[in-house]
């Protein structure tokens, strides 16, 4: 009796769940809140999750790889279309769907169309209602039925990702419910995403952050060096691209201000990150037409929409 308990304690599972839902329903936040640490770009500028960025959790015996996928809208540029692509094939990827709904919008909008599009999906899909603490149980109770009669999802959740309500639940159930088998990733890490991407990725939210309003979509951000020095520390030298000269001197700031506060930002979350000094040089640059480079496209992790 003793041996088969073993055994049982002994098994491991793992698994990719595809965490898809409309822009800003908090799929980043909710995923940086599950694996325990920013692994995905928060903002709340919609749209600023532009690929597939996987955060790895390790949960009682199960290893959980989410992936957190740019949030599905009806597209209008070639960036957009990259974006919605990838979300898509992202979720016919993983071995279970996790749907997020901002419980205050409902399912009003973007939603709508994706609860028509995931039965098409064959895998499990759970529901996963956030922002609960804004709205009140009726409505929840009332919004969870609404897309069950939709769609039959094996599980329903209501949490919020900002105070960590309801998360343990949601885990407890992936840890059980992901197939058995050995781990995909060392026990450590938390990403696969490569540093110099994540780097980049931290630089761009900053960039967002700060100049969300003059700045919308324009920007993209590459790490072009990163060189380990002798004494411990990094030296990293990254381009922000933007489109015209206008948002050049916008991102520059008066007197370099805007820039300093942004380099100043992405310097800190990124000592904290790597432990170690960084030293971060940020240069602004004009590509008039990034947004149909598929040089671009490739570093972002997105195919190139022809």
């Amino acid at each position: 009796m003793a041996g088969g308990a073993n055994e049982a304690a002994d098994v491991t599972h793992s698994g990719f769940v595809a965490l898809i839902g409309p822009t800003n329903a908090g799929k980043s936040t909710l995923v940086n809140r599950l694996v325990g640490a920013k692994v995905s770009i928060v903002s709340h500028k919609v749209q600023t999750t532009r690929a597939i960025v996987r955060g790895i959790a390790i949960h009682n015996n199960a290893q959980i790889v989410f992936m957190d996928t740019p949030g599905i809208f009806k597209p209008r540029r070639r960036l957009d279309r990259a974006m919605v692509t990838s979300a898509w094939g992202g979720a016919k990827d993983a071995d279970l769907i996790m749907l997020l709904i901002d419980s205050e919008r409902g399912l009003r909008g973007d939603a709508e169309a994706i609860l028509e599009g995931l039965k098409e999906v064959k895998q499990p899909k759970i529901l996963v209602l956030n922002k609960i603490d804004r709205v009140k149980r009726e409505d929840l109770l009332a919004l969870a039925a609404a897309a069950n009669e939709k769609i039959a999802f094996d599980h329903t959740f209501m949490v919020s990702a900002e105070n960590g309500s309801g998360c343990t639940d949601v885990m407890d159930h992936l840890a059980k419910t992901l197939p058995e088998g050995p781990w995909y990733y060392p026990e450590d890490q938390i990403s696969d995403l490569p540093m110099r991407q994540l780097a980049a990725e931290i630089t761009r939210e900053k960039l967002f952050l700060r100049l969300h309003q003059e700045l919308p979509y324009a920007s993209h951000v590459e790490t072009e060096k990163w060189e380990e020095r002798k004494d411990g520390s990094v030296r990293i030298e990254q381009v922000i691209y933007v489109q015209r000269d206008s948002q050049k001197k916008i991102a520059l700031g008066k007197g370099g201000e805007t820039i300093k506060a942004i380099s100043s930002a992405s310097r800190r979350e990124l000592s904290e990150i790597l432990e170690q000094q960084v030293h971060l040089f940020l240069f602004v640059k004009v590509r008039e037409n990034w947004g149909d480079d598929p040089e671009r496209f490739r570093e972002m992790g997105l195919d190139f929409p022809r």
